[in-house]
């Protein structure tokens, strides 16, 4: 079940998700870097991930901006909701630089944070999705619309924002223009806020936006020529980097194991 966030929380929420699956074997599925950071909040087993920050068995967590696959891996039930926030709302939502969080999937009760913590559990005593939604939503204004919340720099939002809008599509040297800054101290305050480097943070968005369309069934060819990469030989490279795989086995392992 799935529901867009209310249009104030769009700057931060990308989307909320409810789920709930059975698989009587393992079902593993590769997690591939998105634009985003994902929380999960878990009401049944844990999941089994295998990543950059190694092996882990959290129940509820949040996986900071990744630029590497991460495995997922669960038997039995699967039951929780998933909150996709932007870089900028997971800074201002966990109260806390991107840098700690970046490659990292830190259980929810490693974050010191009581109220977040404990919400899987009021979530799991709710009765129904629409109810569940509104608690989430209830708690994400709380934080995020808060006159005395915490944000990253205006240029670094400005930055991302930029980065964003163009899929990757803008130079650092553009970037660095545009804030008014120096490329030394936009790399130093991006990167500790946001997670990774604009470059870094273009390379995966560029990456989503090519992933999408080879799941849309786009030709391959065309994927690399509207995407950005020089040919089609430089996509294949970058799904290799950042997926792990191949473009045409990305797109089989994805649709087989879609829910």
């Amino acid at each position: 079940m799935l529901r867009d966030p209310a249009p104030v929380l769009r700057p931060f929420v990308r989307r909320l998700q409810g789920y709930r699956e059975y698989s009587a074997a393992p079902l593993r599925r590769r997690q591939a870097p998105v634009g985003s950071c994902t929380l999960i909040l878990g009401f049944g087993p844990p999941l089994r991930l295998h990543g950059p920050a190694g092996p882990s068995v959290p129940r509820s967590f949040v996986a900071g901006l990744h630029d590497a696959a991460v495995l997922t891996e669960f038997r039995g039930d699967q039951h929780g909701m998933q909150v996709d926030l932007t870089p900028v709302g997971a800074f201002t939502l966990l109260r806390r630089p991107g840098a700690d969080l970046a490659n990292e999937v830190p259980p929810l009760d490693a974050l010191v944070d009581p109220e977040l913590a404990t919400l899987p559990d009021r979530l799991a005593a709710d009765p129904d999705w629409p109810t569940r939604f509104d608690r989430v939503e209830a708690f994400l204004g709380a934080r995020l619309l808060d006159p005395a919340r915490r944000l990253p720099d205006p240029e670094v939002v400005h930055a991302w924002r930029l980065l964003q809008r163009s899929a990757g599509g803008i130079t650092v040297g553009d970037l660095a223009a545009e804030t008014g800054w120096s490329r030394r101290h936009l790399l130093s305050r991006f990167g500790s806020q946001i997670g990774l480097s604009p470059k870094t943070t273009a390379r995966v968005l560029r990456f989503e936006r090519a992933s999408r369309a080879a799941l849309s069934g786009t030709p391959l060819a065309e994927v690399a020529a509207v995407c950005g990469y020089a040919d089609q030989a430089h996509l294949n490279r970058e799904f290799r980097a950042l997926a792990g795989t191949t473009p045409r086995a990305f797109v089989q392992d994805t649709q087989v194991t879609a829910p």
